[in-house]
């Protein structure tokens, strides 16, 4: 093992995570409703500020950074050899990618070119993302290898016959969509921690590095010459600097032998978000506060409040012991992936349908008390899927 971290399952990460989830399922909800307060949006690319909206995404990508140790550490005690390690690595990163690009393309599915409708497309991409990366407890293992080859057949040709746009674009990666930004950032994060040996010095020396790259790229002396292909990971280095501020937090509260409790840890974590606040206020005149442009200032304030929440979350729960309440943030806290598709498989289900929502429902406070209902019963579907064994894991 890397680092010496607590054993079993860290309750409060999980309701760090489930709470993150259901709101990121009410506010893409929330995105197509009409008439809502400007601080339930997403701020504009070419404005310096942020809302609550604008910090769900760098949350999710604080809390991956948070589980990393646990997971890479949990391989290792099993019997991981090095490469088995960065084969499974390698293998989740492609598969946060795969699933990232499908899911954009989802959205511009040329039905005519295609050969099928947009709706059933997607709703069979999702069905192949089940098959493939469920978690099956069948006593043969030739019935859950079956299942898993019969869903990447299906992706397969369901990325052959894509046509998206005028009919004439294949699947692309346009960008990577959400999952794709996190599985990008998962795999820098990844290689940063295993290559400072969980060191909580060395992580967050490179976040300054992540920071700094990001600062470079912005120069004109690189964006106008031959090392201009290098901008293109400036988005994925101010992510990965918000995975590692998350990891420097676990290492902080988890890691056993640096021993800090009481006093000691609450110094360190202080200090750790005074350093975080100062950094963000020195970039912002530089650097406005833009979650379309990742900007540092973003990242940092970001994870400022992350580790701010978290902390509280951390005093309640682990400490104050008050946590049956967690018990409702539970299925999607542990099965993140399933919970996170289940809302586009709705979505286009009802397209499919044809059932549509009375307009009531899309305008005003009518239509974000709806969208707030509908988080919530994502929940609860996800607890009932997985009592009928659907669960997934990259």
């Amino acid at each position: 093992m890397i680092n010496k971290l607590r054993p079993g399952r860290i309750l409060s990460i999980d309701a760090f995570r489930g709470i993150t989830i259901l709101v990121m399922i009410f506010v893409n909800s929330v995105a197509g409703v009409s008439g809502i307060p400007s601080w339930m949006q997403h701020a504009h690319g070419n404005e310096d500020r942020m809302t609550f909206v604008d910090v769900v995404f760098p949350a999710f990508l604080f809390i991956v950074g948070m589980s990393v140790p646990f997971a890479i550490n949990s391989r290792l005690a099993k019997g991981d050899s090095f490469w088995k390690l960065q084969q499974h690595i390698a293998w989740r990163t492609l598969g946060l990618l795969v699933l990232g690009v499908f899911m954009v393309n989802a959205e511009e599915v040329n039905a005519a070119a295609t050969g099928m409708n947009g709706a059933l497309w997607a709703l069979l991409f999702y069905a192949c993302v089940i098959l493939v990366w469920n978690v099956y407890t069948f006593k043969q293992p030739w019935i859950s290898w079956c299942g898993k080859g019969i869903g990447l057949a299906g992706l397969i040709m369901l990325g052959i016959i894509y046509r998206g746009g005028d009919g004439s674009e294949r699947l692309s990666p346009q960008w990577w969509g959400i999952l794709g930004l996190i599985g990008w950032a998962y795999l820098y994060a990844c290689i940063i921690y295993q290559l400072f040996r969980g060191n909580a010095g060395g992580i967050m020396l490179m976040i300054a590095v992540c920071i700094g790259y990001y600062a470079l790229c912005q120069r004109s002396f690189i964006q106008n010459s031959g090392w201009s292909w290098l901008t293109t990971q400036q988005g994925n280095a101010a992510h990965t600097a918000i995975m590692l501020c998350g990891m420097v937090l676990t290492l902080f509260y988890f890691d056993e032998e640096l021993g800090l409790t009481g006093s000691k840890l609450f110094a360190r974590v202080t200090g750790f978000l005074i350093i975080i606040l100062i950094a963000a206020w020195r970039l912002r005149p530089a650097y406005k506060i833009s979650k379309i442009h990742a900007t540092p200032s973003w990242c940092l304030y970001s994870a400022a409040i992350c580790v701010a929440v978290f902390s509280f979350l951390y005093f309640l729960i682990d400490v104050k012991h008050i946590n049956k309440w967690t018990a409702f943030f539970r299925p999607a806290g542990s099965n993140p992936l399933l919970t996170y598709i289940l809302p586009d498989i709705v979505f286009y289900g009802m397209l499919l349908a044809g059932i549509a929502l009375p307009a009531v429902l899309g305008e005003g406070w009518p239509g974000m008390a709806w969208c707030a209902f509908f988080a919530v019963a994502m929940l609860f579907v996800v607890k009932g899927l997985n009592k009928l064994g659907i669960r997934l894991q990259l």
